[in-house]
């Protein structure tokens, strides 16, 4: 009878996994009182998941055009893979090393049961001082009742790896005194639970038998906080810092060790030069190095565990969520008001940051500027999820930063929801875009052939112009747009463009367009070149 799993039913549990976990976020984020009671361990993994699914369907994706199908091994370490890059938190990261467990004996062909056996040995591996009532006792447990049933289906192993998660799981309390007293179980373990019983549905059809209702913390109605979760936060490391890591495993190795004397919560995950470094730390500047030591870390985040007792406020009637690219566009949309959203280079934010973003606003009615044509899908189940919520959303669909600036400005809270919607989205319609960026490499585009370090012009996303100034080319690509008529330019230089450009191209409009108004704005170090939006 089979026993492995196929490319198909990696790709349902996948999703399946990220339906769960999206359902019971909230719930699982409420149980949160271990390591750090920051209330995020759902939110954490529902991202973490959310990065392995999008991985999984590119692979999906390139294979859509041919008669072929990905192999099995493919998918899985492609969920895996995903799961490293995107994940988030203590349970995060280590549900990654366990898709990393389960794709390796996937690839080689293993029984599910040995890919569970895999998984949980490879995970505790990972953490520098594994604890027992939590995600990792849960794993263990699944991998143990597997392994009672190798011979049989895999409907029946997950079956089994799902009884066992569960026994785990509502054990943990008598394990880990921080739960008792919270009267909860652990969150990673419950989270991991759902990915178990989504597991069970992708290899057999059929649903796992629902898990009990979650015991719950005392809720403060006025602030939304849990007074057991306010009760465990007191103390410990004052910041979680996490990184993506390219380094030699002979590097990683003595990281390890210097990250374990200068914090808790140590996990380590991935391998084959590419890892994924979480740790709790109260010095942050002082991880990060460790990691410039042992090699190239990117992807830098650094949390700051506020444990001070929260503060209630009052819920706004309406509130602006903007997705910007450098910290300069962020600035300025948080002095209009708005909520924002960084979306860093090669990194666009994913669905659940949008909510996080939209729970932040903290307002009844929310207009959601996406700011990329790339972020329309993931802005609309951000949008959907969070009318599930209650709150009323409208999605304008900017394609640029200059669109989404020019819909703020003309925001206003005082008006009906839906004139101001229109408006906005009049603004953003009326407000052509363009992009100057550096080629990465020869190609062909629609204006042409571009070597390396050509200065792109884009017009409304399409290459229009190839130069090898960068005030040159965007001076062409501006009176290509004002030829069309405009009366304000709007022009957004990353920080490492001389003001010189800036002035150059002021002057330029002034002398050739006198009615046309100018306005300069700073992008920050992460955004593009230059940005220009006529209107």
């Amino acid at each position: 009878m089979p026993q492995t799993l196929d490319a198909a039913a990696v790709r349902t549990w996948c999703s399946l996994s990220l339906e769960a976990l999206g359902r019971e976020r909230e719930e699982i984020d409420a149980i949160n009182v271990y390591p750090v009671a920051d209330g995020d361990t759902g939110t954490n993994l529902y991202l973490t998941v959310e990065s392995a699914s999008q991985a999984v369907e590119a692979v999906f994706a390139a294979h859509a055009t041919g008669s072929s199908v990905p192999a099995p091994a493919d998918v899985a370490r492609a969920m895996a893979h995903g799961a490293l890059l995107g994940a988030r938190g203590n349970s995060g990261t280590i549900l990654a090393q366990l898709l990393r467990g389960m794709a390796e004996r996937i690839g080689a062909g293993d029984h599910l049961a040995g890919a569970l056996r895999r998984a949980a040995g490879l995970a505790r591996e990972a953490v520098a001082h594994p604890v027992e009532g939590t995600i990792l006792s849960v794993a263990a447990a699944a991998a143990y009742a597997a392994e009672a049933c190798v011979g049989k289906a895999s409907g029946d192993v997950a079956r089994a790896a799902y009884a066992g998660a569960r026994a785990a799981l509502d054990a943990t309390p008598g394990q880990l005194a921080v739960l008792e007293r919270a009267g909860v179980v652990d969150a990673g373990g419950r989270g991991l639970l759902m990915v178990l019983g989504a597991l069970v549905e992708a290899v057999s059809g059929e649903a796992a038998p629902a898990a009990p209702a979650m015991a719950h913390v005392r809720r403060d109605p006025a602030y939304g906080a849990d007074s057991a979760v306010e009760s465990c936060a007191v103390g410990g490391p004052a910041f979680e810092v996490i990184y993506l890591l390219e380094a030699d495993e002979a590097a990683v190795a003595k990281l390890r060790a210097r990250l374990d004397g200068l914090g808790d919560s140590l996990v380590v995950v991935g391998g084959d030069g590419l890892w994924n470094v979480h740790v709790h730390v109260d010095d942050a500047g002082a991880a990060v190095e460790a990691g410039v030591e042992a090699g190239r870390p990117y992807r830098i985040r650094i949390t700051h565990f506020d444990t001070a007792a929260p503060v209630a406020r009052e819920q706004a009637q309406r509130a602006v969520v903007v997705v910007v690219a450098g910290e300069g566009l962020a600035g300025l949309c948080t002095e209009a008001g708005a909520t924002t959203v960084l979306a860093r280079p090669g990194e666009p934010p994913a669905s659940g940051e949008l909510v996080d973003a939209i729970r932040r606003a903290h307002a009844r009615e929310v207009v959601l500027l996406p700011n990329s044509a790339e972020l329309r899908h993931t802005a609309a189940a951000a949008a959907e999820q969070a009318r599930t919520e209650g709150v009323r959303v409208a999605l304008i669909p900017t394609r640029a930063a200059v669109q989404g600036i020019a819909a703020l400005a003309v925001h206003e809270p005082d008006r009906r929801f839906d004139e101001d919607v229109v408006a906005m989205t009049a603004a953003a319609g009326a407000t052509r875009y363009a992009e100057l960026a550096i080629a990465e490499r020869q190609s062909w585009t629609t204006a042409g052939v571009c070597q390396a370090g050509d200065v792109l012009g884009l017009i409304d996303g399409d290459v229009a112009v190839i130069g090898t100034d960068l005030a040159a080319t965007a001076e062409t690509v501006l009176n290509r747009m004002l030829s069309a008529g405009g009366e304000l330019v709007t022009l957004i230089l990353a920080d490492e463009v001389d003001q010189v450009v800036a002035d150059h191209l002021e002057r330029r409009i002034r002398d050739g367009h006198w009615a046309v108004d100018t306005v300069i704005y700073r992008g920050g170090t992460q955004s593009p070149p230059l940005l220009i939006g006529v209107e």
